[in-house]
């Protein structure tokens, strides 16, 4: 995605990362491409559980397939910027930091919209079980995918335009280890009042909405599961959720502790909170699933068994 703006005199920024202190940038390299291959992987190997076991042919793993795929897409379009930054020169092109940030609210808000696609998903399961199958018929999985993954590119697009259009002609020291909304508009000597309110308005109720989906569906989850006579029923329904309602808390509170805040506070501090939701909840999304969830763990069984009799010589 070229994006130029006519007006601006930067052509690049410097990307000041996690550090600046030059031994740190060999052990935080290591840390990060670490993880990043941990990511890669951990998902992956989700993916092809869910695509090669039959018995993981519903809604909730198709709609957690997708999940991983975009945490695939969302960590590369971090983690390999950072490593560059960490051995060699910290600068990034005007046209390639918008691109990061494109696809960084573009797949981070997939993520969000996801997460609430899943727990319509459990509500349903649990509230409505008589009717689960005709409620998410596979027509309605791709098309709650499909709107999951293009309003958020839209959204996207929305504010890289309006971005674009500000001028940078004062310092191009970006203190983040991202090109992110808020550091890059502290750079601008033009007026930022029109995007301000963009992100105070349609950005919030992107952000919210999922959130307030999630919410409400678990409070309804919670009320039928009051509802169960058995102690044992009511573990087997929490313990359907227990793994999303992880992955909500970690993805949700780093990115409320970011972006729900004026712009004037943004801090170096906020960096944890954005490897949190961009680095650690990606990572962590496969240990969490897989480990809460007994048909998740059969189906990688199967998956290691099948690749180890192929490996084997005949």
């Amino acid at each position: 995605m070229a994006v130029v703006n006519q007006t601006s005199s930067v052509s690049e920024f410097i990307l000041l990362g996690l550090s600046s202190r030059p031994e740190d940038q060999k052990p935080l390299f290591i840390l990060f491409l670490t993880m990043y291959l941990v990511t890669i992987i951990g998902n992956l190997l989700i993916i092809l559980a869910i695509h090669s076991d039959s018995q993981l042919q519903t809604p909730m793993y198709f709609f957690l397939s997708f999940l991983s795929f975009t945490d695939i897409c969302f960590t590369t379009t971090v983690v390999p910027r950072m490593l560059v930054n960490f051995l060699s020169e910290k600068t990034i092109s005007y046209a390639g930091c918008l691109t990061q940030m494109y696809f960084i609210y573009a797949l981070g808000n997939t993520d969000s919209c996801l997460l609430a696609v899943m727990a319509f998903d459990r509500y349903v399961a649990i509230c409505d079980p008589f009717h689960y199958v005709t409620t998410m018929n596979h027509h309605r999985c791709v098309l709650l995918v499909a709107f999951s993954c293009s309003l958020p590119h839209l959204h996207s697009l929305l504010h890289t335009l309006l971005l674009n259009r500000l001028i940078f002609c004062d310092s191009s020291v970006i203190h983040h280890f991202l090109c992110d909304l808020s550091p890059l508009m502290k750079l601008s000597c033009s007026s930022t009042f029109v995007n301000e309110i963009v992100i105070m308005s349609e950005g919030s109720v992107l952000l919210v909405t999922p959130f307030l989906c999630i919410t409400f569906s678990y409070l309804r989850i919670f009320i039928a599961v009051l509802k169960i006579p058995s102690a044992a029923g009511k573990c087997k329904a929490f313990s359907t959720c227990g793994s999303h309602l992880t992955v909500v808390t970690l993805f949700y509170g780093s990115i409320f502790y970011v972006y729900l805040q004026p712009l004037s506070t943004y801090t170096a501090r906020d960096h944890i909170a954005t490897l949190a939701y961009t680095v650690l909840s990606s990572m962590l999304n496969p240990f969490i699933y897989s480990l809460r969830n007994k048909d998740l763990k059969q189906g990688l069984r199967k998956l290691m068994g099948r690749r180890k009799s192929q490996a084997e010589p005949s």
